[in-house]
């Protein structure tokens, strides 16, 4: 069992926002060092040297985390896709939690194949502006991990790796406010709804990757040479969507019907995935 408190300092993005003035906001907003606290209580069984079982549970609480002013969410709800974030007046006045339990296995099963499972359950949620909970971008819920492994003779080691991750909370378009002319020329794409902020869920994504390897041993040094295949059945997962304004034949954006203020949109499914093949070459001396 483990207590044990963390401080972070807020990101550099952060401390070194300045407004159109170029005044630095945050600074004259006294913000502050991000606390953790981490309760911790674990149990660990080991049957014989090749052998462990391990669970876990644990707490975690944090506070004086940065939420922006501009929309009242905490920064941690979001960074769940690529971009920059916390480049804007926060106060550190978020909180928020994470708990959950992990299990760890690791066996060998006919004293050749060894096989290592881990699954984690967590949930992840900060507080909006209203006080209520609600996830943060890393609320996966569900994390699963498999490992099978095999050593053959003449140096040859296999390997197969399978992973199982619950789907990721985001949130949906404002598709009205998106709409509005004045509004997507100013930023062409879509406008979140923060009154939905994180309010659905992607779905679960899972993957198989292979490996082989091949290794040589020489007076002083070694050569291995491997094959690895990722996402082996070429799993296409979900990502958000993204939103697009409809042209016509010309190239020109269309206007909705009876309302010369809106362009005429609509939501492009996003998916990524593909299978990735690569071999390599390591030197040891």
């Amino acid at each position: 069992m483990n207590i044990g408190r963390y401080i972070q300092q807020p990101a550099y993005t952060t401390l070194g926002f300045r407004n159109n003035d170029g005044d630095f906001v945050n600074k004259a907003n006294n913000l502050k060092f991000i606390h953790s606290d981490h309760f911790v209580l674990g149990l660990e069984y080991c049957r014989t040297q090749s052998s462990k079982i391990t669970m876990e549970g644990f707490y975690k609480w944090y506070s004086n985390y940065p939420v922006s002013v501009t929309d009242s969410i905490s920064l941690a709800n979001k960074g769940g896709e690529y971009g920059i974030f916390g480049n804007e007046e926060v106060t550190s006045t978020g909180k928020g939690k994470a708990f959950g339990f992990e299990t760890y296995i690791r066996e060998k099963i006919m004293g050749a194949l060894d096989v290592i499972a881990s699954y984690t359950f967590v949930r992840s949620e900060f507080k909006n502006s209203d006080g209520n909970f609600m996830p943060s971008s890393w609320d996966n819920r569900h994390i699963l991990n498999i490992t099978l492994s095999r050593e053959f003779n003449k140096n040859w080691d296999t390997g197969i790796k399978w992973r199982f991750v619950g789907g990721s909370p985001y949130t949906p378009y404002d598709l009205f406010r998106s709409s509005l002319i004045e509004a997507w020329n100013m930023q062409p794409k879509g406008y979140l709804d923060y009154s939905r902020y994180n309010t659905e869920r992607l779905g679960n994504f899972h993957q198989l990757d292979l490996r082989i390897d091949k290794q040589y041993f020489f007076n002083r040094w070694s050569l291995t040479l491997y094959v690895d295949i990722q996402n082996v059945y070429n799993f296409h997962s979900e990502q958000p969507s993204f939103l697009v304004v409809q042209k016509d034949q010309n190239g020109d954006k269309l206007i909705v019907v009876g309302d010369s203020s809106r362009y005429l949109i609509k939501e492009v499914p996003g998916t990524s995935g593909n299978v990735l093949p690569s071999i390599g070459i390591i030197v040891e001396f």
